[in-house]
Parts: C-alpha cells; structure tokens; sequence
C-alpha cells in the first residue's frame, strides 16, 4: 500500500486543488470542474476516479437542468 503523497510547499499555499474532466453532451463535449478540499493534484484526481460514477451523475444533472458557470459545470467535494 503507497503513502499518500505529501503535500508541498507550494500545494500548500495553493489550497485545495481543482480537477478538470469532460463528459460527452451529444456529439460535443462538456468541460467540467471538481473543487476538492484536498491538498495534492494526486490526492484529487484520485477522488476524482474513486468516485467517477457519482461524480458523473453530478455532472450529467447538471447539464440536464442547464446549471453552468462560465460554460462549465463546476462542482464542489463537501
């Protein structure tokens, strides 16, 4: 079992770390954003495919009711 990765200096100043992904909307694609309350890229890209299905869902009712900021659909890890 790996450590988790420690955070560095610079992470830690940064804050939280973002995780950009797209899903498919027809025959375009959707630009998507997780805000995670995680301090490393790793630690939340790992979140992010740990929790795919969910998150997905997230993503796919938001298009669904038309709920974009910026063109993007932006989410937020509690």
């Amino acid at each position: 079992m790996r450590k988790p990765s420690i955070p560095t200096e610079q992470e830690i100043n940064e804050g939280p770390q973002t995780v950009s992904f797209q899903i498919a909307n027809g025959n375009a694609r959707q630009s998507c954003i997780l805000q995670t309350k995680l301090p490393t890229k790793a630690q939340a890209q790992k979140y992010l495919l740990t929790h795919w299905p969910i998150i997905e869902k997230m993503a796919r009712d938001a298009l669904a009711t038309g709920t974009l900021e910026d063109g993007q659909i932006k989410l937020v890890m509690n």
